[in-house]
C-alpha cells in the first residue's frame, strides 16, 4: 500500500507538470508552484510515515528522476537508515560519496591475520566489505543496519528483544543450511542492580555473529583477552565457548561480591541489637542479594543448555569438546554456590523478621505494663468523680481532699509498677540460670 500510494502521487505529479507546461496562462510558474508544494508536502507526510525498508524499495521502483525527488522529500536524519537499504550504485547516485555509517549501533569485527586476532571497530559499509572476520559484534543497531548486514553475508540478523521470548526448547537449533542459532541471557550486574541481556548468537560459513542491545562486560573482556593472548582463538567456535566461558567466571566474581555483601549483613544481623530502620536496610540488601542470585542461577542454567546443545549437536571437535565439559562442570560447581546462597539468604530474612518481632513485642510489653499501672488509677479516678466522694469529704476543704486523693493515686501507681519491675527482674534472673 505505501508504494501504491506514493506511486500515484509521483504520477499525479507528472501529470499536473505537464498539464501546466502546455497551457498558456500568463502566470504559469505561480500556478505550477502551488501545485508542486502541495504534492511535495504530501510526498513528505507520506514518506514520514513509511519504514526504511518502505522507503528503500519505492526507490528501487520508480525512475531515477522520480526517485531524486523522493530523496530530496526525505528528512535528512533518515538518510543513512534508507541508505542501508539501497544497492550501492542507487545509493551513490542519490547521495553521491556519502556512504551509510553505523550512526546508532557498535559494530565491532575480528579477524585472523597470521595466526593473530585483530579486532577492527566498524564504522561504514566499505570497511566491513573488505573484511574477512571470524566474528562479528553488533550493538544496539536498527532494523536497517542489521538488515544490510545479513544480506552481505547472506543470513537474517534477529532483534535480540524478540529471541528470549521463544520457548526454551526452540532457542537452540540448527538450520537446513548448517546454520547454528542460540539465544542465551548474559548476566550485567552494575550499580548495585542485576539485569538479564538476550544476546543471539548465529554461526554461519565459519564466521560468529553476536546481536546484542546492551554493553557486556564479558564481551568487553574477550576482547582485551584475544588482544592480549594471541593464538588462544583459532576459529568461530573457539571464540562461542570463550564467550560462555567468560559468562560463567563473571558470574562467579558476581558471586564473590555476594558473600561479601551477606557477610557484611550477617555481622549487623547478629548484633545484639537491631533497631526497625536498621532491619529494614538489612531486608533491602538481602533482597538484592537474593535477584542476583536468582539472576546468576537463571543465567548459569542457560549456558548449561546452550553449551550441552552444542555437545549433542557433535558441532565441536576434539579439543572444543574438552573445552565444553569444563565450562559444564564450573557451572555446576556455581550453582552449588547458589544454593548454598540461597539458604544463607533465608537464615538472614528470618534472623532479620525475628529481630523486627522482637522490637514490636517489646514495644507491646510497655504498653501491657502502661496498661496494668493505669488500671488501677482509672478506677481510683472513677471513684474520685462519684458523688459519693463528695459526701464522704463533707466538711473538708476540696484542695486539701483531692490533693490526698491525687497523692495517693501516686503511691498506688508507683506501687503497681514497682511490683511489675520485681516480678519482671526475677523472671530475667530464671531465665538467665535457665
Amino acid at each position: 500500500m505505501p508504494l501504491k500510494a506514493v506511486t500515484e502521487l509521483l504520477a499525479k505529479h507528472k501529470i499536473v507538470e505537464d498539464m501546466l507546461r502546455a497551457q498558456s496562462s500568463r502566470r504559469p510558474e505561480l500556478v505550477e508552484t502551488v501545485v508542486q508544494n502541495q504534492h511535495v508536502a504530501e510526498l513528505r507526510t507520506l514518506l514520514s510515515r513509511m519504514s526504511p525498508g518502505e522507503i528503500g524499495r519505492a526507490l528501487e521502483s520508480v525512475s531515477q528522476d522520480d526517485a531524486r525527488l523522493l530523496w530530496a522529500q526525505l528528512a535528512s536524519d533518515r538518510m543513512n537508515d534508507v541508505l542501508w537499504e539501497l544497492p550501492n550504485d542507487l545509493g551513490e547516485l542519490l547521495s553521491g560519496n556519502v556512504e551509510p555509517q553505523f550512526l546508532t549501533s557498535e559494530v565491532t569485527a575480528c579477524e585472523l591475520v597470521d595466526g593473530r586476532t585483530r579486532i577492527v571497530q566498524v564504522v561504514s559499509r566499505s570497511e566491513l566489505e573488505s573484511l574477512n572476520p571470524i566474528w562479528i559484534d553488533v550493538l544496539g543497531a536498527s532494523k536497517s543496519e542489521r538488515g544490510w548486514i545479513g544480506r552481505h553475508f547472506g543470513l537474517d540478523l534477529p532483534d535480540p528483544e524478540d529471541v528470549t521470548d521463544l520457548e526454551v526448547s526452540t532457542r537452540f537449533y540448527v538450520e537446513e543450511v548448517g546454520e547454528v542459532h542460540l539465544h542465551s541471557n548474559f548476566l550485567l550486574d552494575r550499580e548495585g542492580r542485576s539485569s538479564s541481556v538476550p544476546v543471539a548468537f548465529i554461526v554461519h560459513d565459519d564466521t560468529l555473529f553476536t546481536v546484542r542491545s546492551e554493553e557486556l562486560p564479558v564481551f568487553r573482556l574477550q576482547r582485551l583477552r584475544m588482544r592480549s593472548q594471541p593464538g588462544e582463538i583459532s576459529d568461530c567456535k573457539d571464540l562461542l565457548l570463550a564467550l560462555y566461558a567468560a559468562d560463567v567466571e563473571y558470574s562467579a566474581d558476581a558471586l564473590e561480591d555476594a558473600y561479601e555483601t551477606l557477610r557484611r549483613v550477617g555481622k549487623k544481623v547478629l548484633s545484639e541489637s537491631v533497631s526497625d530502620a536498621d532491619a529494614a536496610r538489612i531486608l533491602a540488601s538481602i533482597a538484592e542479594e537474593e535477584d542476583l542470585n536468582g539472576r546468576i542461577r537463571g543465567n548459569m542454567l542457560d549456558t548449561q543448555r546452550a553449551v550441552s546443545f552444542l555437545v549433542r549437536a557433535k558441532l565441536l571437535n576434539g579439543q572444543q569438546m574438552d573445552d565444553a565439559r569444563e565450562i559444564v562442570r564450573d557451572i555446576e560447581s556455581l550453582n552449588t554456590h547458589t544454593a548454598f546462597l540461597f539458604e544463607k539468604i533465608n537464615f538472614l530474612m528470618d534472623a532479620t523478621v525475628g529481630f523486627i518481632n522482637i522490637n514490636q513485642n517489646r514495644r507491646v510489653s510497655q504498653l501491657t505494663v502502661a496498661g496494668v499501672v493505669f488500671m488501677p488509677l482509672n478506677v481510683l479516678a472513677g471513684v474520685g468523680g462519684m458523688s459519693e466522694f463528695s459526701m464522704m469529704t463533707q466538711g473538708i476543704p476540696w484542695p486539701i481532699s483531692y490533693g490526698f486523693f491525687t497523692g495517693g493515686m501516686i503511691l498506688v501507681g508507683w506501687g503497681t509498677y514497682t511490683i511489675l519491675k520485681i516480678f519482671e527482674s526475677r523472671n530475667a534472673r530464671k531465665r538467665a540460670r535457665g
